[in-house]
């Protein structure tokens, strides 16, 4: 097997029934492969840089998998074929992988889905004040004119 990933960009005019039918027969053609899904995630409704096939937004579609050259065939065929799918890029990442490589593969893309949800807490983001940073503008000034 070898690990690909594939960003998909639907019609925007679709509705959540028709996204999730694209975004299963894809998964459904890798795992028919004996492929593993290792990562999907739906970016949404995003503007396009440029017209394609006169549409100016598009829902954006990341899939991260390990199949088949074969599978990635059949994906490929059926997007040329599907009219909903606007435009569609394939990348190879690996020549090779291991059900024990696949396996660490989730295990990373899931513990970095679950760290950010505990990073989003309003203390992580703002920075640690010093006290000798808690001084103002002015208090500065007003040392240097002292002195």
């Amino acid at each position: 097997m070898r690990r690909y990933e594939t960003i998909y960009i639907l019609r925007p005019n679709l509705g959540e029934e028709e996204i999730n039918k694209v975004v299963d027969y894809v998964g459904q053609i890798i795992t028919d492969e004996g492929g593993t899904v290792i990562d999907l995630n739906k970016w949404g409704m995003k503007k396009l840089a440029y017209l394609i096939k006169k549409e100016s937004l598009g829902y954006y579609v990341y899939c991260n998998y390990a199949t088949t050259p074969a599978a990635v065939s059949e994906i490929e065929r059926k997007f040329r074929i599907d009219d909903s799918v606007l435009k569609y890029l394939t990348i190879k990442l690996a020549d090779s992988i291991s059900d024990e490589q696949i396996q660490q593969a989730v295990e990373e893309i899931s513990a970095r889905e679950n760290v950010p949800a505990a990073e989003g807490t309003p203390e992580a983001d703002e920075p640690e004040k010093k006290p000798e940073d808690s001084k103002t503008d002015d208090e500065d000034k007003g040392e240097k004119t002292a002195e």
